[in-house]
């Protein structure tokens, strides 16, 4: 098998893992060697200046030796193997930087053999982009559960961001679907991830040039619809994830039956992408409004209102919060109120050194009345006559989005997709 089927079967056989993240790193191209990092650089969409950012995505090798129920690279499925070597990676990666194909490398890989030989594989191949061409573009490397420790930190020095996937939100879930990973397997390398990035910046702070370890911190995915937790679990799994962690981001990949399996569940609707989309939102509200994961989801609510965003639902089942006057509210008060984001925010409190503020100068700010107005007073006035009930609040938030259909009706497309596209459909790869 030469290195372009490799190529095909290894590429087709990645595109599960997602890698739509910032690099979140600053590394000019040093003297000698070639190639750059910008923190503002984003797999396979378009950075602030408006270039299109773009990682060589491939696997190590799609043989592997566990038998996940969900996963494509299964044991038991009978697809193509390959595996590169070492070298044929890196050469394919320089080969392709410089034609100016791609920018940097996501480097993930199937268990060969067990987790610290596949390891070996990946830091070999990087060890020859960094230290034999001198690469010095944006790597991210997916870290296998039950690596040693020492190969872990070794990865990490070679790659500018690592990740180890949570994989499913709960022990129990794991070993039903993935009976060859266990929860402590995974978590004891995120663990050790932290801890390096930590020991790295105490070691900045006395000596600039110490060697630096996953400089752009690390990230995990977890697989949403193919285990029944709630979303309440999974935010706050999330929430958790960050606090203990520090993680960069987690990502979500809603589930898609690539695979038969009788401990799967049957994908009947198009709802674990619906779902996959709220689970983004919430992640939002944490990472930048402050919401704690127990304030977006309850036990009388432990799952996301299939018509309205999460911030949306927060506001209409707290009324007790609302109406918000702005030109008092403070900074975090007004995070609280939809329609309003982070920009508007602050726009809002610097405006109001200057004047109060009127309705027509809060969508010159860039606030969304057409959301905002039932939750916000301007000069002790609300931009709508009449107080909505909670009922009446979630038809007018849905209809003036777009989304007013019944919980139980799919959203058509443009084009109905069948058979494999279907399920490219579903993967975003069309």
């Amino acid at each position: 098998m030469d290195v372009m089927e490799k190529l095909t079967i290894l590429t087709d056989a990645a595109k599960y893992d997602v890698a739509c993240t910032s690099s979140g790193v600053d590394r000019r191209a040093a003297k000698g060697t070639m190639g750059n990092s910008m923190a503002c650089g984003i797999c396979h969409s378009f950075s602030a200046d408006g270039r299109c950012i773009s990682l060589l995505k491939v696997l190590m090798s799609n043989a592997c030796c566990y038998d996940c129920a969900y996963c494509v690279n299964r044991r038991a499925n009978d697809t193509p193997r390959a595996t590169f070597t070492p070298r044929e990676l890196a050469d394919l990666t320089i080969a392709f930087y410089r034609r100016n194909y791609i920018e940097g490398l996501f480097l993930s890989s199937g268990v060969v053999k067990n987790p610290d030989y596949t390891t070996e594989l990946m830091i070999k191949a990087l060890s020859i982009l960094r230290e034999e061409y001198r690469f010095g573009g944006y790597i991210h490397a997916k870290g296998i559960p039950g690596t040693d420790e020492r190969l872990l930190r070794r990865l990490g020095q070679l790659a500018d961001r690592l990740s180890v996937n949570v994989e499913l939100p709960s022990q129990k879930s794991l070993q039903r679907l993935a009976p060859d990973k266990s929860r402590e397997d995974v978590l004891r390398p995120m663990g050790q991830i932290a801890d390096g990035i930590r020991q790295t910046q105490n070691e900045m702070v006395l000596y600039r040039h110490a060697p630096r370890f996953a400089p752009a911190g690390q990230s995990t995915q977890m697989i949403v619809g193919a285990s029944p937790e709630t979303d309440r679990q999974i935010v706050r799994l999330t929430g958790a994830l960050y606090k203990k962690y520090a993680l960069k981001r987690v990502f979500f990949s809603a589930y898609m039956p690539v695979v038969s399996d009788s401990r799967l569940p049957a994908l009947t609707t198009r709802a674990p992408l619906l779902r996959e989309h709220r689970l983004y939102q919430a992640d939002w509200l944490m990472r930048f409004y402050h919401f704690s994961p127990d304030e977006i989801l309850d036990d009388a609510h432990p799952d996301f209102h299939p018509l309205i965003d999460p911030k949306c639902s927060w506001a209409i089942y707290h009324p007790e919060f609302f109406p918000v006057e702005v030109n008092r509210a403070d900074y975090e008060t007004l995070l609280r109120v939809p329609g309003i984001g982070v920009t508007s925010a602050r726009r809002i409190i610097q405006a109001r050194r200057s004047g109060r503020l009127t309705v027509e100068g809060l969508r010159r700010l860039g606030v969304v009345m057409k959301r905002a107005q039932y939750f916000l007073t301007v000069g002790g006035k609300m931009p709508v006559r009449v107080r909505l009930n909670q009922a009446q609040l979630i038809g007018a938030l849905s209809s003036e989005r777009g989304m007013a259909l019944p919980p139980n009706v799919q959203q058509l497309s443009f084009l109905e997709p069948t058979g494999d596209d279907l399920i490219k459909s579903l993967s975003g790869q069309i």
